[in-house]
Order: C-alpha cells, then sequence, then structure tokens
C-alpha cells in the first residue's frame, strides 16, 4: 500500500515531480486526463498510468485504492484540490499539494478535523514557497525569545509557467489580507515595505500568499505579513495561453530565487534571516518529492499540517542547494 501517486503527472511541474520521484525509486503510479500524454510519460519511466477525471467521486476512488499517498500537481487548485481532498479522506490517503493559492489552505483548514478522524494527512504546499517561507520564518523565529510577528517577502525571478500564469489569474486576491492576532484580516491595498534581498534594500508590494496561514499555524505567532518582489517577466500578460508550457533549465540556472523574513520577539528585538535557492521551479518538483518520500516512510501527522510544521524548520535546507544566512538581531530601538 506504501504507493505514491502523482496526480497532474504530465504537466511543467507534475513531469519533473514524476521524475523526481522515480529518480528517487519511489513506487509510483502516474494519473491524469490526458491517455496520451500519460501513456507516453509512464513508458519513458516504466511507470503505471490511470486516467480518470476529477468530476466522478466513483472514478477517483477506485483509482486511489491501493494508493497511500496523492501528490496534486494538477492546478488550478480551485478546481483539483477539493475533489482529491474529499476523495482522500473517503479512501484513507494522505494528501499532498504544490498550491500557492489561499483557497487550498482554507479547504484544509475547513477539512482539518475530518482528516484527524478519518487518520489522514492534508499537506497543501509541499514544495515550492510555502515550504521555502515557512522554513525560513520557523528559522527566524528560534533566533528570539516570544515571537510576535513575522513579515516575509518572496523574490521571484525568471519567468511563469503557462500553468502557474492561468492559475493566477483566476486566483488573484483583490482583497489584501494579513493574520493579525491569529485571525484573516483585511489591509490597505497598496502597502509596501523594504527587504534586503542580500543586495541592499528593495521594494516589496503586499501580497496575500497562502504563508499567512501556514507560518501561523507552523509557529504559533499571531501576527504574519507577507510581500513578493518580482524581477523578470514573473507576471505575464496577454493571452496567457500560448505561453510556454515554463522557463527552460538554462533560465531556471540563471533565476535563483531568495526570500528575507523579519521576527519582531515580544521586547522588540527582530531577527533577520534571507534565504538563497534554486529557481522556483526546480525547487518546487524537488521538495514535493521529498516530502511524498518521507512521508511513504512514514513521517506523518493526521490533520492540516505544513512542511515546515511536519518536517521542521531544516526542511528546506534539504533541498538542492539552499542556504539560509543569519543577519545580526537588531535590539529594540535599534
Amino acid at each position: 500500500m506504501r504507493k505514491l501517486m502523482i496526480y497532474g503527472a504530465t504537466g511543467y511541474t507534475g513531469r519533473m515531480a514524476a521524475e523526481q520521484a522515480h529518480a528517487a525509486g519511489l513506487p509510483l503510479v502516474l494519473g491524469g486526463r490526458s491517455q496520451a500524454s500519460l501513456v507516453q510519460l509512464g513508458e519513458s519511466l516504466s511507470t503505471a498510468c490511470r486516467v480518470f477525471d476529477l468530476s466522478d467521486p466513483d472514478a477517483i476512488d477506485e483509482a486511489l485504492a491501493d494508493v497511500s499517498t496523492v501528490l496534486n500537481c494538477a492546478g488550478p487548485y480551485m478546481d483539483t484540490a477539493e475533489p482529491l481532498m474529499r476523495a482522500a479522506l473517503r479512501s484513507g490517503v494522505h494528501y499532498l499539494d504544490i498550491a500557492a493559492e489561499l483557497d487550498s489552505y482554507r479547504l484544509a483548514e475547513k477539512l482539518d478535523e475530518d482528516a484527524k478522524a478519518a487518520g489522514v494527512m492534508l499537506l497543501p504546499g509541499s514544495g515550492g514557497s510555502v515550504a521555502m517561507l515557512g522554513c525560513l520564518a520557523g528559522h527566524a523565529a528560534a533566533r528570539v525569545e516570544m515571537p510576535r510577528k513575522v513579515a516575509v517577502a518572496l523574490h521571484v525571478a525568471g519567468s511563469m509557467s503557462r500553468g502557474s500564469a492561468i492559475s493566477a489569474s483566476r486566483n488573484l486576491v483583490t482583497e489584501a489580507l494579513t493574520l493579525h492576532e491569529g485571525r484573516l484580516t483585511p489591509r490597505p491595498a497598496g502597502e509596501m515595505a523594504l527587504f534586503d534581498f542580500g543586495n541592499g534594500d528593495v521594494s516589496c508590494f503586499a501580497v496575500t500568499l497562502p504563508d499567512i496561514i501556514t507560518i501561523g499555524r507552523s509557529t504559533g505567532i499571531p501576527d504574519v505579513e507577507t510581500y513578493v518582489h518580482v524581477s523578470g517577466s514573473a507576471f505575464p500578460e496577454g493571452d496567457l495561453t500560448t505561453l510556454p508550457d515554463g522557463p527552460d533549465a538554462s533560465e531556471r540556472a540563471a533565476n535563483r530565487y531568495q526570500a528575507a523574513v523579519a521576527v519582531t520577539a515580544a521586547d522588540g528585538t527582530i531577527a533577520r534571516s534571507v534565504l538563497d535557492t534554486v529557481n522556483g521551479y526546480s525547487f518546487t518538483p524537488m521538495a514535493a518529492a521529498e516530502a511524498a518520500r518521507r512521508v511513504l516512510a512514514g513521517e506523518v501527522r493526521a490533520g492540516f499540517q505544513t512542511p515546515a510544521g511536519l518536517f521542521g524548520s531544516g526542511f528546506v535546507k534539504t533541498i538542492a542547494d539552499t542556504r539560509i544566512t543569519d543577519l545580526p538581531i537588531t535590539p529594540r530601538g535599534g
């Protein structure tokens, strides 16, 4: 029964996740809607395939019958997360995904008690920025006593995949939100903040990332703010369906990602740390495959979990060439 299904395996990131999982020797089955492309990938990896549509609950249950863990790589997750999460609960299967959409995390919160009762883990964001930022925030929070606030920013470099661009266009949260005193709270639109990713301060704009839920959940810190700094062509315009699948290997190699965090303690001291890693489209499939490997090996806790909360803040440093640099702690008023 310790078998991993990757659903959406023929997509840009799903294919890389499947290749990573196969290279790691994980017992693997590929899932998706397109038979031709799925069979082609299955043949190249010598891996079984199952073709099914998420509109048919019985078909999902049948496909998951001998699976212990499903990794959802099929966006937009507003279409795919709920049918697969609910099927996971029915089938006793642990659920992972790589979503960057807030609704997936709200759904996991909603299903938390049901998942605990079923002995099922819901781990949205097993790769990508949620793993990056959550681990960075947890690392910095451990540097101060009684952390009260996290402000974290992601530097997105290079271009976006077609699937991510289409998903983002459908899931833009027009209302800026923050976590304040443990509750999602509206904040003024257009707010900016300065963060140093390693080459001096740059302006970052406030954006509603899922990390306002996951960081609060994994650290217990009541106030979380999220920001983004964009360079290159990360947010394309025009007809998104004409975009290429995603950045190629050379473009990914030329555009590393960074993240910066400031954690404020109850006494006003501030701990700042900076993360530098490979391009997000390289990091995500590697992190998701590693998370799946750990889950298959028994690193499981029922209910809604986060990568940092489940695996610890050191998880991010096990992925590719990822480094965290600590800056000097700033005393109150310093």
